[in-house]
């Protein structure tokens, strides 16, 4: 099924730079393969580099890939509820609270990427089950509107953002 890319007023203008790191057009395949190269950049970092921190006040290797984690889980939940037409604000998250209260400093990598794997999958499985007129659907998350197909878009763009810091950043990947 071919998911039309979201126009703009589908998701909040914090979200635009994460869809616009998406060109393709065939969003589903891009989510299902995305995991794969999750996985080669992890297996590409020494276990002496998995706790390695650009900055004092920023996230190890390990806390990055972990936010990945968390915010899988979000997205794919907020996806989830509006494609069930749950009219309900659904909440926002606090990242590096969440990363402060995780244990992701002492998972390995190999780990935190099984655990992100999982979750698209099961993510991308609900998203290849819905009916076309499911990816227009929209609610409020974070307090702004968004749709099934823009979270699509988000979750995808979302990820190549913090893989472009870790090569950026961490010189990783």
């Amino acid at each position: 099924m071919k998911i039309d890319r979201p126009q703009e007023n589908e998701y909040p203008p914090f979200y635009a730079g994460y869809v616009a790191r998406v060109p393709e057009t065939e969003i589903l395949e891009v989510l299902r393969e995305q995991p794969k190269e999750l996985k080669r950049i992890a297996d590409s970092v020494g276990a002496d580099k998995e706790r390695f921190r650009y900055g004092s006040d920023k996230w190890s290797v390990r806390e990055l890939f972990g936010h990945l984690v968390d915010a899988e889980r979000f997205f794919g939940h907020r996806a989830f509820c509006i494609s069930r037409g749950d009219a309900n604000p659904l909440p926002g998250f606090d990242e590096k609270l969440y990363v402060s209260q995780s244990s992701y400093d002492s998972r390995s990598l190999s780990e935190l990427v099984k655990d992100f794997s999982l979750l698209r999958e099961a993510n991308s499985r609900h998203l290849e089950n819905l009916e076309a007129t499911a990816f227009s659907r929209e609610g409020v998350a974070n307090g702004a509107k968004v749709t099934v197909r823009a979270l699509a878009y988000i979750m995808t763009g979302h990820a190549r953002h913090h893989l472009a810091v870790l090569r950026e950043r961490y010189a990783i990947g």
